[in-house]
């Protein structure tokens, strides 16, 4: 499918995913798209990053190609790595068979025969769909000499292999780029991407977001789903809970039949919201009792 042509139709596209875009979002994203530069989102976890990523290859129709990074990462790990075992095979066989030439099966090991691609040289891969959407999620958990390789590989969309040599995607990959923002990815990175803030959605997009992702939900179930875990947000918690864990908590809420909120319905499915048990025991008691008036109150008319 071709890129497309404006906001408008970005938007509308990601909504056919079932993606709730705003237009600040779908501003940066069709630049994104039209210049061919890679889009750094930042922002809380949950919010709907790695999400985005998702709908433009579906919307699309090309291949997504997911770089989850962690801490350690490397750029052996990121692009490829020999299938010892298979060299291991292919040299053992060769020994049997008293073909051993030194020379040449050094030439024949260390084909793309033996070689195990990683996302990266994945994404320098020419896809009969067009180019792949390449999301590297989460580059906060990585390292700055993994930053530095990074940029090396986006700015001209090309990776080495010694033994092989220089390749270079024949059109570059649509490249997404996340951060939860547990450290300050470096500068000059950033420079590279068009950069977007994903903050937590406001009332009306987050009742947006809920109906597009469970329509099976009641207005009225949704509207105090979404006002409670707004309410929550405002408080001190050690993980706030983002649109995923909306989401969820709905799903659950309707697998059990829950046409409205209570404290006690509350109390019992707070593991869907909230990840921590210090954030879970602050809401024990009347503070859930408290949290739901407050979150009722805020739905009446003024």
């Amino acid at each position: 499918m071709p890129l497309p042509q404006s906001i408008d139709e970005v938007q509308g596209l990601l909504a056919g995913q079932d993606y709730v875009c705003g237009r600040a979002l779908a501003t940066v994203t069709f630049l994104s798209l039209k210049l061919g530069r890679p889009l750094f989102l930042e922002g809380e976890a949950g919010t709907g990053k790695t999400e985005i990523a998702k709908a433009i290859a579906a919307a699309l129709g090309r291949r997504l190609i997911r770089l989850q990074c962690y801490e350690g990462l490397d750029a052996s790990s990121a692009v490829y790595e020999w299938n010892f075992a298979e060299q291991m095979i292919a040299i053992r066989t060769a020994e049997a068979t008293g073909g051993a030439d030194r020379d040449a099966l050094k030439s024949e090991l260390f084909t793309e025969d033996y070689l195990i691609e990683r996302p990266l040289l994945q994404a320098m891969r020419p896809q009969a769909g067009g180019a792949p959407v390449l999301l590297i999620d989460e580059l906060d958990r990585t390292d700055e000499p993994f930053e530095a390789f990074l940029l090396e590989a986006l700015s001209d969309f090309q990776v080495t292999i010694p033994e092989l040599g220089t390749i270079r995607a024949p059109e570059p990959p649509i490249v997404i780029l996340t951060s939860n923002r547990t450290r300050e990815v470096h500068d000059a990175l950033k420079r590279r991407c068009l950069y977007h803030w994903v903050d937590y959605p406001t009332f009306e997009r987050e009742i947006e977001i809920l109906q597009a992702r469970a329509p099976e939900a009641s207005e009225a179930l949704s509207r105090e789903v979404v006002a409670f875990v707004q309410r929550l947000r405002t408080e001190d918690l050690f993980k706030k809970p983002g649109v995923a864990e909306t989401i969820d908590w709905a799903k659950c809420l309707l697998a059990l039949d829950v046409i409205s909120l209570s404290p006690e319905v509350i109390a019992d499915t707070l593991g869907a919201i909230l990840k921590y048990q210090d954030d879970i025991a602050k809401l024990q008691g009347s503070e859930a009792k408290r949290l739901l008036d407050e979150a009722r109150a805020s739905l009446e008319p003024a």
